[in-house]
Order: structure tokens, then C-alpha cells, then sequence
């Protein structure tokens, strides 16, 4: 009962935060948006933003967790909170800085999609989605990479796990016996399934042919 109102009384704090960011950016007031938004993460989580945007996604997590259980409903407002953040840096003509947040927020709601999150405004896999449109225009990092393929297998978007394991295998982050692997476990899965994910079985047969292992 108590995680339940907890996570009510969060989707009802930002859902007010979202409200005055919304004023705040129709008044063209980005600067003070952004204030309120740090000023946002501090009551809200007791941590300042330089210190959220300083740590990676994982260890942001584990600050987000209490006796090993993730409390999703902190970690989508702060993932929220920075896509909000990115989008007030594009409006103001600073991609760099709209990159930096986009990026951070992408791989926390990535995170919570993987963990299967209750979502707080929308699914986590939506945002994480909404996101990848977003920043689809740069190369994303390694690890980023590595993030997407773990989660579009665990969407069951097959076909997308490969394209960005490709990705991986030749930018010679991933060697081609996890490649293997990846291919390995779908072949333990139905056809129906590896068909509605875009991979039908004898593409994955020969996807793990050609590796030659």
C-alpha cells in the first residue's frame, strides 16, 4: 500500500512540475525552466543536478534503489525531468547540452524498460523510443549501442537487437562470439515469436552460419 501511494503521490508531483515547466516555456522563460527544474531535483531526490548528470545511469540507479529494490517511480521523474531538460537546451540553441540530457534520460528509461517499470507518465520502452527518434541524427556512443541491443532483445524487436549487435560486432566493441550467443539464444525461442520480431528462425540460422565460429 504504502510503494502504491507513494508512486501515486509522484505521478501527482510531476504532473504539477510538467504544468509549470509548460507555462514557463510558452512565456519563453527557457533560463528560469531550467532553474526550476534543478531546483525540482534537489527537493524532490535531495541530489542537485550537477550531481545527476555527473554520475553514469547505473550508478544513478543504485542511489535510486533501497535494500536492492529500484524505485522506478524517482528514477522515470529524474529521466522526465532531464528530457524536459534536453528540450529547453534545444529551444535555446544548445544541442550540446540538449545531447547530454536526451542521452542520460534515454538510458535510464532504457533501464526501467529492461526492469518492466509500472510507467509513470507513459511505458518506459515508449519514452525510450520517443528518444531514439530524437537523437537519431548522432552516433551514439558504445555503450549506448550496447544498452540498445539489450533492450530491443528484450522488446522482442529481434531484427533491430541484430542491426545494432551488427553495429557493435564491427566497431569492434562486441566480439563475435557474443554475437554467437545472441543468435543462440533465439534459436531457443518459438517461431511465432522470432517472426513477429522481425527475425524469422533460418535468418537466424544463418546470421549464426556466417560468423563462422
Amino acid at each position: 500500500m504504502f510503494q502504491r501511494d507513494y508512486f501515486m503521490r509522484m505521478i501527482e508531483q510531476i504532473g504539477e512540475v510538467s504544468g509549470v515547466l509548460l507555462g514557463l516555456r510558452k512565456e519563453k522563460k527557457q533560463q528560469e525552466a531550467l532553474q526550476f527544474i534543478d531546483e525540482q531535483l534537489d527537493k524532490l531526490f535531495r541530489m542537485n543536478g550537477k550531481l545527476i548528470r555527473s554520475l553514469s545511469d547505473t550508478d544513478l540507479i543504485k542511489m535510486m534503489s533501497r535494500n536492492g529494490v529500484v524505485e522506478t517511480a524517482n528514477v522515470q521523474s529524474i529521466a522526465l525531468l532531464l528530457k524536459e531538460e534536453g528540450d529547453l537546451h534545444e529551444e535555446m540553441e544548445d544541442p550540446e547540452a540538449a545531447y547530454a540530457s536526451r542521452l542520460k534520460s534515454l538510458h535510464l528509461f532504457a533501464r526501467m524498460a529492461l526492469l518492466d517499470a509500472q510507467p509513470l507518465v507513459k511505458p518506459a520502452a515508449e519514452m525510450t523510443m520517443e528518444l531514439l527518434q530524437t537523437l537519431r541524427q548522432y552516433e551514439l556512443p558504445s555503450q549506448t549501442k550496447l544498452l540498445m541491443a539489450e533492450f530491443y532483445e528484450g522488446e522482442r524487436r529481434y531484427d533491430k537487437a541484430e542491426d545494432m549487435n551488427y553495429e557493435l560486432m564491427e566497431d569492434g566493441v562486441l566480439p563475435a562470439e557474443e554475437m554467437g550467443e545472441f543468435y543462440r539464444r533465439l534459436l531457443l525461442l518459438p517461431e511465432d515469436i522470432l517472426t513477429a520480431g522481425g527475425l524469422p528462425r533460418d535468418e537466424v540460422s544463418d546470421g549464426l552460419s556466417r560468423l563462422k565460429l
